[in-house]
């Protein structure tokens, strides 16, 4: 029973894609999502799947953050983040993102669908991101 109510947990831990009211704990540049409260110790937290549209990449750590914030403006109904893991020496700076490998990138949330990710991939190049790609995706905290 507590491995079901666990996985439950896991399940419900949606992300807060509304750029104006994210979830607390988190960066800036981070998508966050909702945490569980119950003390429970682990080595990482995850998100509920979801669908992201990437807009950039290019090698881990280069892409600064004021790109992501010029970005955001673009789509200010939906959150615009960066993967930053362990970047600037920042031990700290602890979010990552599955399915995504190692290298930088800046995302729009994309949906819980594949057809509304499929919609903001098209916005995303009408806006002249050409190279925009739906990817299903988790947000992973890590604890240090």
């Amino acid at each position: 029973m507590d491995l079901l109510l666990a996985l439950a947990l896991v399940v419900a831990a949606q992300t807060c894609p509304d750029p104006a009211n994210p979830c607390a704990g988190f960066r800036e540049h981070d998508l966050s999502f909702t945490r569980e409260t119950g003390g429970t110790a682990r080595a990482e937290e995850r998100s509920a799947p979801f669908f992201a549209v990437i807009l950039v990449s290019a090698k881990a750590c280069s892409i600064p953050e004021k790109e992501r914030v010029r970005i955001q403006k673009l789509f200010p109904k939906r959150k615009v983040f960066s993967s930053r893991f362990e970047c600037d020496g920042d031990v700290e700076n602890n979010v990552k993102y599955a399915n995504t490998g190692e290298a930088a990138f800046v995302a729009v949330h994309g949906g819980e669908s594949r057809a509304e990710a499929d919609k903001v991939a098209a916005e995303a190049r009408a806006k002249g991101f050409a190279d925009a790609n739906v990817r299903e995706m988790q947000v992973v905290l890590v604890h240090p």
